[in-house]
């Protein structure tokens, strides 16, 4: 279709004397249709389509204004991926016409020019927290909300947990998972100077002994940045903004998740979907694809998993059978009245086990409420026919006296306790000194 600038140009070459075949050489237009156009002494008009053969049209340019009233960062990719669900048939590039139309470009020129950091394969991850407690407010939770994310700097292949916590345990937790994830453990894990790892020491950062300890059982070593340079782990750092633009605005529009656990579901399967499987812009590969090459650099996986859990110690009270646990009391067997038990819970459960020498005795549900007594039915059952019984709950020492005259009473000291008296002439004997009638050791 000719345009009004190539008809203004193609008036410009007949005025300097052109013919009408050499126009047409010159603009690949059939010299009769210049002949005809010049004839007709007016610049073509733009084609009209009606609005239900556009692709855009009304109809997509409305939906699209409506998703970015409500989330007006919403990346293009999202906008797309969601319109096409709805039935939309063009492509990619028409989408982000009609969004710069209506917003302008997203970005702006950075202030000074920056180069990606090498890292070789099974070399180094990174990870860190993001706090998304404003989100966790938006859809009604009472519950905090953090993301755990762990990359691969190398292949992309990376993570995200969702948790209540950005504690210890968790860190471990998150770390733990991302290793199972990835079957291997990098040579080293960077984060920034994060306070549940370790303490600032001047320019130094010293880790806790327990972090110590998580990266000897690994094999791998836990390095902190620098103070104020955040951009040395920008690898975990970018997928926390895709994080909160695309995935978090795609899971509210398809329908707030139900809990923690279906929130974890969805961001497994769209990371495997819309990350792991793309090609990367930086690498030019897809993440899987790389990470095939990058799992025979990293080291192997421990034997035994780190333990994460929340372990604490109680002592039993001595005439009811209860233990405290955040503010509540909870039953156990009338058996270990008075009796140090261990408390053991997963750092993604609200459920904990109650241990004494090795056996688990009983098993909780944490209460939201504190200051309540929750008792397991059988202990309540137990519990009571103890109290009214004649029976102690725990027999005493007793002293065993034998009816005959040769052997003397003994004390009984049960199960555990049966050993022989030790023989102290056998175990110290003496030295006598014949010459100077002295007695020596």
């Amino acid at each position: 279709m000719m345009t009004q600038e190539t008809y203004v140009k193609i008036e410009e070459l007949k005025k300097q004397g052109w013919t009408n075949k050499e126009i047409g050489e010159e603009t690949g237009f059939h010299p009769a249709t210049i002949a005809r156009r010049l004839a007709a002494d007016d610049p073509p008009t733009k084609r009209t389509v009606p609005d239900e053969l556009l692709v855009m049209n009304q109809h997509w340019q409305t939906r699209i204004e409506e998703l970015l009233t409500k989330w007006p960062r919403l990346l293009g990719i999202s906008v797309f991926h969601r319109l096409c669900s709805e039935g939309f048939t063009g492509g990619y590039s028409t989408v982000t016409r009609q969004l710069r139309e209506v917003r302008g470009p997203r970005f702006r020129a950075a202030d000074r020019a920056s180069v990606p950091i090498h890292t070789d394969p099974g070399e180094e991850a990174q990870f860190d927290f993001c706090d998304l407690n404003d989100w966790a407010a938006r859809w009604g939770w009472t519950a905090p909300l953090y993301c755990f994310g762990m990359i691969l700097c190398w292949s992309r292949q990376g993570i995200w947990w969702f948790t209540t916590s950005q504690d210890q345990h968790h860190t471990f937790e998150g770390m733990a998972r991302f290793f199972d994830s990835i079957g291997g453990i990098p040579a080293a894990c960077r984060t920034d100077r994060m306070g549940a790892l370790g303490r600032t020491q001047g320019t130094r950062f010293v880790l806790h002994s327990s972090a110590v300890g998580f990266a000897a059982h690994h094999a791998t070593a836990i390095t902190a940045c620098k103070a104020r340079d955040a951009k040395r782990k920008g690898k975990v750092e970018r997928p926390f903004r895709q994080l909160q633009e695309t995935f978090l605005p795609e899971v509210e529009i398809d329908g707030i998740p139900a809990d923690i656990t279906d929130l974890n579901r969805r961001a497994a399967a769209w990371l495997d979907e819309r990350v792991h499987g793309v090609e990367s812009r930086t690498t030019g590969e897809t993440p899987a694809a790389r990470m095939l090459l990058e799992r025979s650099f990293l080291g192997s996986l421990p034997r035994t998993r780190f333990d994460t859990d929340y372990v604490e110690t109680r002592r039993v009270h001595n005439i009811l059978p209860f233990i405290s646990v955040e503010g509540s009391r909870y039953s156990v067997p009338t058996n270990v009245l008075g009796q140090k038990v261990e408390i053991r819970r997963s750092v993604d459960s609200n459920r904990f086990e109650v241990r004494w020498a090795g056996n688990i005795i009983a098993t909780h549900t944490l209460v939201a409420d504190g200051h309540v007594d929750v008792w397991d039915p059988a202990h309540r059952h137990q519990a009571e026919t103890v109290a009214l019984s004649d029976t102690p709950v725990r027999p005493a020492l007793r002293l065993i006296t034998d009816t005959t005259d040769e052997e003397p009473g003994r004390l009984e000291l049960g199960v555990g306790f049966d050993v022989d008296p030790p023989d102290l002439a056998a175990r110290y004997p003496l030295d006598i000194n014949d010459d100077d009638g002295e007695v020596g050791a």
